[in-house]
């Protein structure tokens, strides 16, 4: 299918579409995109064709000028020069990219590796099993489903991808509630990657001349949730993408992903990719974190690509206070403000921006312009 106009993509679609209808329709098999997949398609269904003007293509081309930093966390707790360093490296990168890998992080190879085949064991395995964790219910600690925002009217078009959703702080499933295929590294990683966040939260609080617990100390790293994405070959990449952009919801993110590649990130008005590293974490600020620091680190869209090779798997995990209610409101923190730099943002709850962030869905905004001064 060739469409070069957003008339002629109006052309191409039927007059009987009903979209609401298909989008139930195809929630309802609880099956998500490896379903359609495994059933043989070879054209994408209309329900996931991106209008002209969002598709990747139609954006310029993917910059590679630029190089995407990358920052060696090797003797960081043996050397204070060395650490010093690392903390300047951390806040320019957080500054002007919002992005970066880690490397020697002191995560084991391994353990990466088997979190990223436990992912894919999950979603490879028998169809009758798997749609036991299918829901649409966000109270639940274990959440599969195929695209959060399927039915958000703002989202141009469904995603590439299916998902697993383990809230696995501050609150963790038993192990019995969590998938038999992946149970043991998700808890196993769980722990470490928090060990993670703790430490990067620590390195962005002394980005920011602060003392190197106020991150932590403010609750940013207490709730963990682990996604697991699933990215099937596609048919006809072109016609459609694999996440929307987007900038996340969080405090921070780090991400783990495999050899395929396919993220992408906005800097200085340009696509740029993210080299698929062997062993290498991806860190990204998220909303709430360039909220508290009042723009001083910055919260950047990003998204991934649909790919005739697949499947591709990424793991993100997601730091961010607990799922239960709370009223602790979060607004640009006071040791930042100044008569020169006054607060840029009105302070929000972590529930009243997380029900935004979802209801909105990934519609290439930002939910940060909602609570702007």
């Amino acid at each position: 299918m060739v469409v070069s106009s957003t008339d002629d993509y109006q052309a191409t679609v039927p007059k009987s579409y009903d979209r609401m209808s298909e989008l139930k329709a195809f929630d309802d098999t609880k099956a998500g995109v490896k379903g359609l997949v495994d059933a043989g398609i070879t054209k994408v269904p209309q329900i996931f064709i991106l209008p002209p003007k969002n598709r990747p293509e139609s954006s310029e081309t993917c910059e590679t000028q630029f190089i995407f930093p990358v920052i060696d966390l090797e003797c960081i707790d043996k050397d204070p020069i060395k650490h010093k360093e690392i903390v300047d490296k951390v806040r320019d990168a957080s500054e002007t990219w919002g992005f970066f890998q880690v490397v020697n992080h002191g995560i084991p190879t391994s353990v990466l590796e088997e979190m990223l085949q436990g992912i894919r064991r999950f979603f490879e395995q028998d169809i009758k099993v798997k749609k036991q964790y299918y829901t649409r219910d966000t109270t639940k600690k274990v959440i599969h489903d195929s695209n959060f925002d399927l039915f958000s009217p703002s989202v141009p078009a469904a995603n590439w991808r299916d998902s697993l959703c383990c809230f696995m702080a501050p609150n963790p499933p038993s192990p019995e509630e969590l998938p038999t295929t992946c149970r043991e590294i998700l808890m196993e990683y769980s722990k470490v990657v928090m060990k993670m966040g703790c430490f990067l939260l620590e390195l962005l609080s002394e980005g920011l001349g602060l003392d190197r617990c106020h991150l932590k100390d403010m609750d940013c790293a207490e709730g963990l949730g682990v996604l697991g994405h699933y990215y099937p070959a596609c048919p006809q990449p072109e016609l459609t993408i694999g996440t929307n952009k987007h900038s996340d919801g969080d405090f921070i993110t780090v991400l783990l992903q495999d050899h395929i590649g396919g993220l992408q990130v906005r800097h200085q008005d340009q696509w740029v990719d993210v080299p698929p590293t062997h062993g290498a974490l991806v860190v990204n600020i998220g909303d709430l974190l360039q909220l508290i620091s009042n723009d001083k680190y910055i919260s950047v869209q990003h998204r991934a690509l649909a790919n005739k090779v697949g499947p591709r798997i990424s793991v993100a995990s997601f730091f961010g206070i607990g799922p239960l209610p709370s009223s602790k409101l979060y607004g640009p923190i006071t040791e930042l403000l100044s008569e020169y730099n006054p607060p840029k943002y009105r302070a929000t709850t972590v529930k009243d921006y997380n029900e935004y962030f979802r209801k909105k869905g990934l519609d290439g905004t930002s939910a940060l312009l909602h609570y702007k001064i």
